[in-house]
C-alpha cells in the first residue's frame, strides 16, 4: 500500500457503562474463517450510482489509499480498547471508487458465513470509518478479523465486523445479524445503546 495518511482523534473519557480493557480480548460469533487468497473478493453492490458491481481481488484492494486512524474501540460487553491505531482503507475512499445512487440511506457490511452489520450512511461515510488491515502497524491476526475489518470508532464494536467481503447500498434500512437478534440498530456508546427495547421511533425499520 501506498504512504499512509494519518488522522488523529482522541477520546479522554470511557462512554457510560464502559470499563477500561489492557490487553485486546477476542470475541466473535463462530469459527475463524480459513483465508485463501486466490478466492477472496471484496464486493460493492446494491444501489450503486451506475447500477453495476464493483469487486476488488485481494491484491488489488491491498493497492487502495492506505491512511492511520487513531481511535478507541468499545465493546457492547463492556470493555473499551483506548487509543488504538488503525491502519486500512478509508470507507469513504471505497465510496469515492464505488459511488452509492443519489438514494442511499443505509448500507449492509457483509462478512464471512453470511454475517452482516447494518449502518447508516452517515455513520458509514465518517471521517474514522475505516477497513482495516493493521493495529498498531502490524497486520491484523485471524482472530482479530484478517485479511479485513470494518473499524467504526463511535457505535459499538459488533457494528464493525471481522473477515468483511463486501458492501451492499441499500436505500431503506433492515437490520443485521446482531441486530435481528435483539442489538440496538443504531449502537451508539456515548447513549448507551445496547438493545433494541431501547429504541425509540425512528431508531430503525420494525422489528
Amino acid at each position: 500500500m501506498g504512504q499512509p495518511e494519518s488522522r488523529v482523534t482522541e477520546q479522554n473519557e470511557l462512554p457510560p457503562g464502559q470499563r477500561l480493557q489492557r490487553g485486546w480480548p477476542v470475541t466473535h460469533y463462530g469459527p475463524v474463517p480459513k483465508f485463501r487468497p486466490e478466492r477472496w473478493e471484496f464486493r460493492v453492490f446494491g444501489a450503486t450510482a451506475d447500477g453495476e458491481k464493483h469487486c476488488w481481488t485481494h491484491e488489488e484492494f491491498g493497492a487502495l489509499p492506505y491512511a492511520t486512524v487513531l481511535a478507541d474501540l468499545h465493546c457492547v460487553t463492556k470493555f473499551s480498547v483506548m487509543g488504538a491505531e488503525w491502519g486500512g482503507v478509508p470507507a469513504r475512499a471505497v465510496l469515492e471508487l464505488a459511488p452509492p445512487a443519489p438514494d442511499v440511506t443505509h448500507v449492509m457490511v457483509w462478512a464471512e458465513y453470511g454475517f452482516s452489520s447494518n449502518l447508516r450512511i452517515s455513520d458509514f461515510t465518517a471521517e474514522q470509518t475505516m477497513f482495516a488491515t493493521h493495529r498498531g502497524g502490524e497486520l491484523l491476526t485471524a482472530e482479530h478479523g484478517f485479511p479485513l475489518r470494518l473499524v467504526v470508532p463511535h457505535l459499538y464494536a459488533w457494528k464493525g465486523p471481522k473477515w468483511v467481503r463486501g458492501v451492499e447500498y441499500m436505500t431503506a434500512d433492515r437490520r443485521g445479524f446482531w441486530e435481528e437478534r435483539g442489538y440496538h440498530n443504531i449502537g451508539d456508546p456515548w447513549r448507551e445503546q445496547r438493545y433494541s427495547y431501547q429504541e425509540e421511533p425512528g431508531d430503525g425499520p420494525e422489528l
